[in-house]
């Protein structure tokens, strides 16, 4: 077959889908100030513009709010049921902003708090769970700064516990990506609640004539069946800003838009960016947490050799099509002395598609293995004289 017959043969292949992958397409066009879509498994970030520049997350302030909640709860530091008193401070006619509508001197149990915060966008409830919390709300602002650094968020502080405006109050898309990762992650039972599409204040709470009724603000919930979470903001400083999650086929996608111009915007955008992932990526697990990858040798061990692997569930993330292109491979940091801890580094797992790294994560030692008696000694300082 001549050359020419062979190029247009494989032009052909090429229009018809058979020779290599479709060119990944660019990611939509949006007017956010800044924003990112990021898998919520690996990590890896699918699109994004801006999303280190810090800007005033408006009330998604609330999801560190309600992580450190959460922990306070897990830890058994207060209780679902506990009956928080609405101070001065938290009072719902004295707090700007959103709020559920709580009375000075009620009694609200922290379950309807979060409720009243989560799906309401209650500053008043925010106010009032910070300081049950914490004694008092810039306490409480400590405990997730505290948060944000253990997570690495290296571009977000925080001065209150509603997203209310400051100067020295700030995140990132990226940060408040990572954030929602945590929270999904840490709290999947609490995190349900974000899903609910409205919450009703009582009577007994407001100490008005009839119950009060909000929706969630997070449109998304009614537009797309995938969507469980997360939170909006806006202020006049923030615009329109939303993070969201959504699940497709077992894949979830987290998207974070900031500044805005209006409510209908800040919901498209968010919906463009999660049908662009869901369109051109797909996720694969490729290593649970604990699997042997490799057994390493070790010197002067009680064991010669140590199963090495990951320390969480290893997913990547690829263009759709890309999954049987990846090579993955383990790179042991050189010889391996006894003793060894379970959890010790011992090299590097690297993911690659082309030329190009996808994740690098520590190799780490799957248990422990002790410094070996005086015979394996001695075999082993005679061994290492011939390496």
């Amino acid at each position: 077959m001549s050359r020419i017959w062979i190029g247009l043969f494989l032009s052909f292949l090429a229009l018809a889908g058979f020779a290599g992958s479709r060119p990944l397409p660019a990611p939509p066009a949006l007017e956010a100030r800044s924003y990112i879509l990021m898998d919520a498994d690996s990590g890896a970030v699918l699109a994004e513009r801006d999303a280190d520049t810090p800007h005033a997350p408006a009330s998604i302030t609330k999801v560190m709010t309600a992580y450190v909640v959460f922990k306070a709860l897990r830890e058994g530091h207060i209780g679902w049921d506990d009956p928080v008193e609405v101070s001065e401070r938290a009072w719902g006619s004295r707090v700007e902003g959103s709020k559920m509508f709580i009375r000075v001197g009620k009694r609200v149990p922290v379950r309807d708090l979060l409720r009243g915060m989560i799906v309401a966008s209650g500053n008043d409830a925010s106010i009032a769970l910070a300081e049950h919390v914490a004694g008092t709300e810039e306490a409480f602002a400590g405990l997730m700064n505290a948060e944000a650094k253990a997570m690495g968020l290296k571009n977000s502080h925080f001065v209150n516990a509603t997203g209310l405006p400051h100067d020295d109050h700030y995140m990132t898309a990226h940060d408040i990506a990572v954030l929602a990762r945590h929270l999904i992650r840490d709290f999947p039972e609490e995190y349900k609640l974000f899903a609910e599409k409205e919450y009703t204040t009582p009577v007994a709470y407001s100490g008005g004539r009839k119950p009060i009724t909000q929706p969630n603000r997070n449109r998304l919930l009614w537009k797309d069946a995938s969507v469980d979470g997360l939170k909006t903001g806006h202020t006049k400083e923030a615009g329109y800003c939303l993070v969201a999650s959504a699940v497709r086929d077992g894949m979830r996608l987290i998207s974070v838009v900031m500044g805005t111009s209006s409510d209908r915007k800040r919901t498209a955008e968010s919906q463009a960016l999660l049908s662009y992932g869901f369109r051109n990526f797909e996720t694969h697990k490729l290593f649970d947490a604990g699997e042997a990858l490799t057994n390493l040798r070790v010197w002067k061990g009680e064991t010669e050799t140590v199963p090495a692997g990951v320390r969480e569930a290893f997913f990547v993330t690829v263009p759709k099509g890309r999954y049987d292109d990846l090579e993955a491979r383990t790179e042991p940091q050189g010889r391996v002395m006894a003793p060894v801890a379970k959890g010790q580094p011992l090299g590097t797992v690297v993911v690659r598609l082309d030329d190009e790294v996808l994740r690098r994560v520590p190799l780490v030692a799957l248990r422990e293995d002790p410094e070996g008696g005086l015979w394996r000694l001695a075999v082993d300082t005679v061994l290492l004289w011939f390496e």
